[in-house]
């Protein structure tokens, strides 16, 4: 008999059209369906990997929570952005990457039968930890306001129920790059403490933001640091996908419980990752702005050649959506048109949320340069049979 956890489960659909782009092996094909960047870590980071191999350190399970440079490294790149006061040894621990702690964190604080609010769309696999925790995903839609995404404000209060335990919010939200002001922080913040919940916060892509957006920590918000936890990631802003890094910064009284879920889960990332993860955070904020500046080129280059096209203009991120529905067709029919006449490879959003779903097709911009980019706009609209 199938487990409970996995009823309403939806795969993610990244891994079908990535085989078909792969089995291709065209170079024409543009790679958009999958959440990745050719933009290197810094050359100190691939430097400190090779070394870290020929340490014996690095080849020992231990320490359980993570090395401790790394965890201080996570507490002050936390407390930067916050403004609380976070201690590497009290409030850090490391995971094998961002996802694989937000699931630890989800462990350690639902029930089963507990409701967790994400927004819609939401990345599935985000959704689909929240059932494999037992927990029930409820969503909140972005809307489209004008050219972007913005939060249903009204709706978040109303998804509020007596079963509700935590919020898992990220800004920029993925696919869609939406990006929550400070106003959508401010409503978070109020029903995070009128109802004493928690509010797990995804930071993999909290730097990466258009237009002179400014970074906003939610723990920054009055009475906000005693519910909130931190979950940040090496993949996104630091360009580190292979090392599988991540780090949970949290208020002390929960940290007991989410080491023990941690230890009983995938321990921590390999060794030889963690010190490179610990220079890259110590690298500070240049690093990751002349990154942005390139993927801002990125979606830039994209949203010309999608004009007249139903694209929604992504705040962050490294994807923006297309509303295939709008041109007649799901996302899916619209993904396999784009993989079969124009050898565009770009991913559906079946599962990926209620109101915001299966009429969308994601594209990946951060892994393509602007050269390729350029001329994609005219291959779909050739496979639509609009020129």
């Amino acid at each position: 008999m199938r487990p409970k956890r996995l009823a309403g489960m939806a795969g993610i659909g990244v891994d079908r059209i990535g085989g078909i782009a792969d089995a291709l092996a065209h170079p024409e094909v543009l790679r958009f369906e999958n959440l990745d960047t050719d933009l290197p870590p810094l050359e100190a980071v691939l430097e400190v990997t090779k070394s870290a191999v020929e340490q014996d350190r690095n080849n020992s399970y231990l320490p359980f929570l993570g090395q401790m440079r790394l965890r201080r490294a996570a507490a002050a790149h936390v407390a930067r952005f916050s403004g609380v006061n976070y201690d590497g040894e009290r409030n850090v621990i490391i995971s094998a990457g961002g996802l694989s702690g937000i699931l630890n964190v989800l462990l350690a604080i639902i029930d089963t039968g507990d409701e967790v609010i994400l927004t819609d769309p939401t990345y599935v696999g985000l959704i689909n930890r929240v059932r494999i925790a037992g927990g029930m995903p409820r969503l909140v839609p972005f809307v489209v306001d004008g050219c972007e995404w913005r939060l249903d404000r009204s709706a978040l209060r109303h998804a509020v129920s007596p079963r509700t335990v935590a919020l898992l919010l990220m800004s920029p939200s993925m696919p869609s790059g939406g990006v929550f002001d400070h106003s959508d922080w401010a409503a978070v913040a109020e029903i995070v403490r009128d109802h004493g919940l928690w509010l797990i916060y995804d930071a993999a892509m909290e730097r990466i933001l258009y237009d002179g957006r400014p970074v906003i920590h939610p723990a920054s918000l009055r009475g906000m640091d005693e519910h909130v936890i931190t979950v940040g990631s090496a993949s996104k802003e630091l360009r580190m996908i292979g090392w599988r890094v991540g780090w949970i910064v949290a208020p002390e009284r929960i940290m007991s419980d989410i080491a023990l879920v941690s230890m009983a889960n995938v321990v921590v990332p390999v060794g030889i990752a963690q010190e490179a993860a610990t220079v890259a955070l110590e690298s500070g904020d240049q690093n990751v702005a002349s990154a942005v500046l390139e993927w801002q080129r990125r979606r830039d280059a994209m949203l010309i050649e999608l004009d007249g096209l139903p694209a929604v203009r992504p705040a962050g991120g490294w994807s923006l959506l297309l509303n295939a529905s709008r041109l007649g067709m799901t996302g899916a029919d619209l993904s396999r048109l784009l993989i079969e006449k124009a050898n565009v490879a770009a991913t559906s959003m079946d599962g990926w949320g209620d109101v915001n779903g299966s009429q969308f097709l994601r594209f990946v911009f951060s892994n393509e340069p602007v050269e390729r980019i350029r001329g994609v706009g005219g291959r779909i609209r050739a496979a639509l049979g609009r020129i």
